[in-house]
């Protein structure tokens, strides 16, 4: 069913991320491409949010304002962990299995959290209306970020780079 409500678009990105965890976990699975899927997706998925949506969730006075620099800085965390695990060569290597940990932490986290204070302050305070019009603008970033092939390493060692 493909809907428009921004908040129902993030959720579903978020379950999807959960699928490629457990691809990424499983090591008969072909995880450099699950992983390439991941890093794509998280990319785009976080810059879009942070282009789109947390500018408008910002000018509601019953969506805290902490709660949006907050998943700005989980974004970067998870940035970070996604650049150290794209660096391992070897997918069946101690150290990638480390670092895929490492992410799946730190994106289950920010997942779990925005969840339960973003989007449901944004299901609370935002009206259908412009919680689709948010949707279209963050369905619109998000495919324009894939269209860069924005979670290539290169791109995401700068988006780190530019953060610290």
């Amino acid at each position: 069913m493909q809907t428009g409500d921004v908040v129902e678009l993030i959720l579903q990105d978020h379950r999807r991320m959960e699928e490629l965890f457990r691809t990424l976990r499983n090591v008969e699975a072909d995880r450099a491409a699950a992983l390439e899927e991941f890093a794509h997706l998280l990319i785009a998925h976080a810059s879009a949010e942070e282009d789109k949506v947390y500018p408008a969730l910002r000018r509601y006075k019953n969506v805290d304002d902490d709660d949006v620099e907050h998943s700005v800085h989980e974004h970067t965390e998870a940035n970070e962990a996604l650049l150290a695990l794209l660096e391992v060569e070897d997918v069946t290597s101690q150290e990638w299995e480390d670092k895929l940990e490492q992410l799946v932490t730190a994106v289950n986290h920010h997942a779990d959290e925005e969840e339960r204070t973003l989007l449901n302050d944004a299901r609370e305070n935002v009206g259908d209306d412009r919680r689709a019009e948010l949707g279209t603008a963050f369905r619109e970033a998000r495919a324009q970020y894939l269209e860069d092939g924005c979670g290539n390493v290169e791109n995401v060692r700068k988006l780190v780079d530019s953060r610290s």
